[in-house]
């Protein structure tokens, strides 16, 4: 048990790496360049989008379909199927227009699948906070801590929703901006646990509350400081894909080798399997990152590579949380027996 999470802590540096040099691949799009579509989607809006062009659903109003997207969509399949139809499938790749697989809605959902598992991720929370807040007692110091990590998952999977619901820049910029907060709140709740920046020194004295506090105080401003500087970077300087990859995967680094030695040490000072399991929750995660770097065109047309990453995170924060109790219960235990 404990080679093996020392191993992973060798290998999530490489991993994340690599993650962020396909990540920076896979915004080119190559199917909006094909004659082909361009010609497709002027003559659509030509013929449909006048003053007696078709009707749109009320279901694809109500999620921002106009006429012109709506021939942007059309265009998509109608080049997709003749391509495939000219030529088997391993000698003619799928393209991706605007950055994205041609995706089958559902209900006018622009990546069913996508929103469906994000919905999981949200719901994993809310089981997960309900469980925090039920089985972990108000005066447990770390309990605040655990619960807005939920929050910000709310705020995380929220966002990822609307946007795999339809994909706008302002949409894109939120799912994005709430991303980094869930990644950037990690990290600040991570060491107050692993290193107790929330408990005063063994000799307990007023002063040493007190710096205790303080120093929580100034991690705090830290770590928002560095968000807000993140967020007014892409938001007036420059919406800089890579940077922004870069700054995610720098700070889930940092914390994810937090926890894999907080697991060596605790499992070494309790020696029960359940210490172990952040880094066997970071190792899962790792697994399920190699999803986004062996992309592949949606089977069925609407289940790719990316919404199967945000399947494989569900199982993940469900046993997340319920680490967080179990170390809760355990810290309670300790203190109890001390007293």
């Amino acid at each position: 048990m404990r080679l093996d999470t020392i191993q992973l802590s060798q290998r999530l540096p490489i991993a994340l790496c690599v993650l962020f040099v396909f990540a920076g691949i896979a915004n080119a799009s190559s199917g909006d360049r094909l004659p082909e579509f361009k010609s497709c989607v002027t003559d659509c809006i030509s013929a449909n989008c006048g003053k007696d062009g078709a009707p749109i659903p009320l279901h694809h109003r109500t999620l921002l379909w106009t006429c012109p997207s709506e021939c942007d969509y059309a265009c998509q399949h109608v080049i997709t199927t003749q391509r495939l139809a000219r030529d088997p499938p391993y000698l003619t790749p799928i393209h991706q227009f605007h950055g994205k697989w041609p995706f089958h809605r559902f209900l006018g959902l622009q990546e069913p699948f996508s929103v469906l598992f994000s919905l999981l991720n949200f719901l994993a929370h809310y089981w997960g906070i309900s469980r925090l807040k039920a089985e972990i007692p108000a005066s447990y110091a770390l309990r605040k801590y655990y619960i807005g990590f939920g929050y910000c998952g709310f705020a995380s999977w929220t966002f990822s929703m609307i946007f795999h619901a339809r994909d706008f820049v302002v949409t894109e910029r939120l799912d994005y901006f709430a991303a980094a907060l869930s990644v950037m709140y990690g990290l600040f709740y991570a060491p107050i646990r692993v290193f107790r920046l929330d408990r005063p020194s063994a000799s307990a004295t007023d002063s040493s509350t007190s710096r205790s506090s303080t120093l929580i105080r100034v991690w705090a401003v830290l770590c928002a400081s560095l968000y807000f500087a993140h967020v007014f970077y892409l938001t007036f300087v420059r919406f800089d894909y890579t940077y922004n990859m870069a700054a995610n995967v720098a700070v889930g680094i940092i914390t994810n080798v937090l926890w894999t030695g907080f697991s060596v040490v605790r499992v070494r000072k309790v020696g029960r399997i359940w210490a172990a399991w952040p880094g066997l929750i970071v190792a899962w995660i790792v697994l399920a990152m190699g999803l986004e770097l062996f992309d592949f065109a949606p089977w069925g047309g609407m289940v790719d590579a990316h919404s199967l990453w945000h399947l494989g995170t569900v199982g993940p924060t469900v046993w997340w949380y319920n680490f967080l109790i179990k170390d809760a219960r355990e810290d309670l235990q300790d203190k109890r027996l001390k007293a």
